[in-house]
């Protein structure tokens, strides 16, 4: 079989996305040696370093392709659909919701099969999500694109149960069709896990440190960082030692709220914007601070949680979407937009060290059960069930 995974989403400053689809790939080459992989991309140094990873560099079967337009490009649309004939591709996975239409019409069934991730349909849930955003100014248009991508997709992907139940409803896919969604959970990759040798280090241990909340994530609305600086104000007046908030993120000129906010109830530098970061210093971050905080209205699944659970880190969000399912017993939870349960989630894990440690304790626990192998193995198996009977794939 020949398989055409679109890995456009893999962009130079990685991205939730980005992490999946590379993390995907490079699970799928360690499992698979029979199928034929090419992997499609627009980014020459992207594509280089996605191969640098040994997992990819070192499987015969699967071979990069540059393509010159991205994946929302008018072009895309007209070139791909040819170049999948051409290349005789038997199934086509998009890991984000971007298809090529034409090459998948809504009432003819083909031989070619067509996979795609939809990772959450928050646009379609929350209206005023990111009011800036492309996709609430196209908001139309995005609308009709995801009804198409519903009605064409042979399979679609998803990454949570909450988000599988969403999009059977948003997309109104009939109940009849509703097995052709799939939930196949995200990973957590290795190198977030503390290891036995690696002690968690709790605040009583460190009295002259400032205690840390970390916050990472993009600023769009919907993920209510302003909440969260209200919330980290509070703490601040209560608490008898002193708190900062670290931000992992650019900032987003776009909604400067939590900037702003941050310097009316005079933060200062206890407001640090770390910027972007990269898997290894994400992980330093991780075991600097002392809770992670995630107030987001809703998560398709919330990659950052499992990473901080892997780390030892505690973890306080809310209970929108996908965050209770992932989450489990293993986090503070509480619900969206409250500022007094946020507030008092974070104190009770500041000041309470032996609570914070069990909670660090539960978070690996919990973070172990999740795997990128395991994540490759269930697309797998989707794609075989899509391809119908063929000769057995040899796993290694």
């Amino acid at each position: 079989m020949r398989i055409a995974i679109d890995a456009r989403w893999i962009f130079s400053e990685m991205s939730g996305i980005g992490v999946y689809t590379h993390e995907l790939v490079c699970g799928l080459a360690e499992l698979d040696r029979q199928n034929d992989y090419l992997l499609l991309f627009c980014d020459e140094a992207v594509c280089d370093r996605s191969f640098r990873d040994p997992r990819l560099r070192d499987a015969p079967n699967f071979t990069p392709v540059l393509v010159r337009h991205g994946p929302f490009s008018i072009t895309s649309q007209i070139m791909l659909p040819c170049w999948l004939a051409r290349q005789r591709i038997d199934l086509f996975h998009s890991t984000n919701y971007m298809m090529p239409l034409a090459a998948f019409p809504r009432y003819r069934a083909g031989r070619r099969k067509c996979v795609v991730t939809i990772h959450d349909v928050i646009p379609l849930i929350l209206r005023g999500h990111a009011p800036r955003s492309r996709k609430s100014r196209l908001y139309p248009v995005y609308t009709r694109l995801m009804l198409e991508v519903g009605r064409r997709a042979d399979a679609i992907l998803t990454v949570s149960r909450a988000s599988a139940g969403d999009i059977v409803k948003h997309l109104r896919i009939p109940n009849a069709s509703a097995g052709r969604v799939h939930a196949v959970y995200n990973g957590v990759s290795p190198l977030f896990f503390r290891t036995e040798d690696e002690p968690v280090v709790t605040p009583s241990e460190e009295p002259a440190r400032p205690r840390r909340v970390l916050y990472v994530g993009r600023s769009d609305p919907y993920k209510n960082l302003p909440l969260l600086v209200r919330a980290v104000a509070e703490v601040r007046k209560q608490a008898g030692f002193p708190i900062e908030l670290v931000i992992v993120g650019a900032p987003d000129p776009r909604y400067p709220e939590a900037s702003r906010l941050a310097a009316e109830l005079g933060m200062g530098e206890a407001l640090q914007w770390r910027g972007h970061m990269d898997d290894v210093e994400l992980r330093a971050v991780y075991r600097e601070c002392d809770v992670l905080a995630h107030p987001s209205m809703y998560e398709g699944f919330g990659l950052q949680i499992l990473e901080a659970m892997a780390s030892g880190l505690p973890v306080v969000c809310t209970t929108g979407g996908s965050l209770r399912e992932v989450a489990g017993d293993a986090a503070v939870l509480v619900e969206p937009n409250s500022l007094s349960e946020l507030t008092n989630g974070i104190r009770m894990v500041l000041e309470r060290p032996e609570y914070a440690t069990e909670l660090a304790k539960r978070g690996i626990a919990r973070a172990s059960t999740f795997s990128w192998s395991r994540t490759a193995s269930e697309t797998l198996a989707v794609y075989r069930d899509v391809t119908g009977p063929r000769a057995p794939v040899r796993l290694l």
